[in-house]
Formats: structure tokens, C-alpha cells, sequence
């Protein structure tokens, strides 16, 4: 059974993502402030589950509204196992918009990992769940103190980036970058190569290569990685 694009692009890097999909006219794919909340997580990949939050209003933004139909806890029940759930937060940083208790629920559900552009509270709590995050930091308020969160599975702007439900999203030591559905295909196909060429750059430089016309690769350059592959 062939590998699915999940299994293909845990072993790449957010970095050679970047520089493919730059080559394809993407720009703007890192989420800026997306931050891992533990040391030394490992690479995750899954399909995006979006969540929008919008500034806080104060009929809206209370207490209350946790019991709403459309309420964060409504939308971690909707969350299929393997997602990962990526919340807008308007780059707001002074009120968490999950804690332990929602991102326990998360763990238990399956969801792969949790990536915003704001911040978590019940930090050690957080922590505890095993819940992989990528985020700004910690806060302790609530996130009625300072948004409103008003739908999931819509389009949403995170850390300056469009993504999209179904959009796929790799995230690692160096942030998280999303790969437009329509392009996962075309990525998958020269992700591999690419990290294996840059792979055998890092040890031609460690050999002692100049890096003109090593990367990038000129003719005679190309010519010698082909033949590293022979052999």
C-alpha cells in the first residue's frame, strides 16, 4: 500500500516545504508566532481544522457562551481523529484560548496537534494533556477576556497566513507551514527528492565544497549528485 502524503511529509522539513512551494509562487505559508509549546516535538502533519475567533464583544464574550451550540466545545466534538485544529486568534496574546480541560478532550479525540497564532492558558495543565502545540506563549485570562470565537471549518487568517478546512499543515521545530489542498499532490511528488539533494549538499559542504555552484546546483553539480544516486 503506498505511503499516504501525511506519512510522506513527516520526514521533510517546514524549511524545504517553504522553498518548494516558493518555487510554485507561494509566499506566504509560515504561521507567524506558531511557536512548539514543548522542547524537541517532533514533526506532525494533518489535515486543518479551522477555528475563528474575532475580538471580544462584551454581549458575546462571557462565560455564558462556553454553552453555546456554537461554542469551541462544540466544534473539539466535531474535530475527526488525525486533524490538526488550527485556530485563528487574531495574533491576540493576553487571553488563552484553550486549556487543559479542552486540549484533554483534544488528546483523547485524536487530534494530532493544536496551531494558533495566539496563546494557551493552564500552561502546565496544557502540558500535561500530551497535547502537541504551537503557539505564542501563555496567558492567563480566558479567551471571553479578549475574543469571541464565532464558527469552525471555514476559511481563517492564522499568523498572517489563508488557510483553508482540508488545507494540509506540517509543523516542526522551525513553525508550521500550510500546503494548499490542491497542491498536496505536486508537493508530495518533489518533497522527497528535494530533501534528499539538500541532504547530500550538507555533506558535500562538511567535505569542504565552495558553495557556488553547489546550491544552488550548476550542471557539473547535478551531474555529480545523479551519479551519487547510482551507486
Amino acid at each position: 500500500m503506498a505511503d499516504t502524503p501525511e506519512q510522506i511529509l513527516a520526514s521533510v522539513s517546514t524549511a524545504t516545504l517553504t522553498t518548494i512551494l516558493l518555487k510554485k509562487g507561494l509566499r506566504n505559508v509560515w504561521i507567524r508566532g506558531a511557536k512548539p509549546l514543548r522542547e524537541g516535538q517532533p514533526r506532525l502533519v494533518g489535515r486543518a481544522f479551522t477555528l475563528r475567533f474575532v475580538p471580544a464583544r462584551e454581549d458575546l464574550a462571557t462565560p455564558e457562551s462556553w454553552a453555546s451550540p456554537k461554542s469551541t466545545r462544540a466544534a473539539i466534538e466535531d474535530m475527526p481523529k488525525g486533524c490538526i485544529a488550527v485556530a485563528d486568534a487574531m495574533g491576540v496574546t493576553d487571553a488563552g484560548i484553550f486549556g487543559d480541560i479542552l486540549c484533554g478532550r483534544m488528546q483523547y479525540k485524536g487530534v494530532t496537534a493544536l496551531i494558533t497564532d495566539g496563546v494557551m492558558r493552564d500552561l502546565e495543565g496544557v502540558l500535561g494533556t500530551g497535547l502537541p502545540v504551537w503557539c505564542r506563549g501563555a496567558a492567563a485570562p480566558p479567551s471571553v477576556a479578549g475574543l469571541t470565537f464565532v464558527n469552525w471549518q471555514e476559511p481563517i487568517g492564522c499568523g498572517g497566513v489563508a488557510v483553508f478546512p482540508d488545507d494540509l499543515i506540517v509543523a516542526d521545530a522551525d513553525g508550521a507551514v500550510v500546503i494548499p489542498k490542491a497542491l498536496v499532490d505536486e508537493v508530495v511528488k518533489l518533497a522527497p527528492e528535494q530533501e534528499a539533494f539538500e541532504a547530500w549538499v550538507v555533506d558535500e559542504v562538511k567535505k569542504g565544497a565552495a558553495l557556488p555552484g553547489l546550491y544552488p546546483p550548476n550542471a557539473e553539480t547535478k551531474a555529480r549528485y545523479d551519479a551519487s544516486k547510482k551507486k
